[in-house]
């Protein structure tokens, strides 16, 4: 299961704001909220790879990106 994470949102701009605007804003929407239950026989990182990953599963496995481009 292959959903987009990072979705945008259009932020109302009042004629009257003291800062700068922002167009569009993103936000993450976590991958356990793409399933309703969990299904049997997902495919599963080896335990290393969970630990570095902090998940089992490949399909719940969201990775950080940073905006500032300082971390990982």
């Amino acid at each position: 299961m292959n959903m987009k994470q990072t979705r945008e949102w259009y932020p109302f701009i009042g004629p009257f704001d003291p800062c700068p605007p922002i167009y569009v804003k993103t936000y993450v929407v976590p991958p356990n909220q793409f399933f309703p239950y969990q299904p049997m026989n997902l495919p599963q990182f080896s335990l290393a790879e969970a630990l570095k990953r902090g998940t089992l599963w490949p399909a719940l496995f969201s990775p950080y990106e940073s905006k500032c481009g300082k971390g990982e």
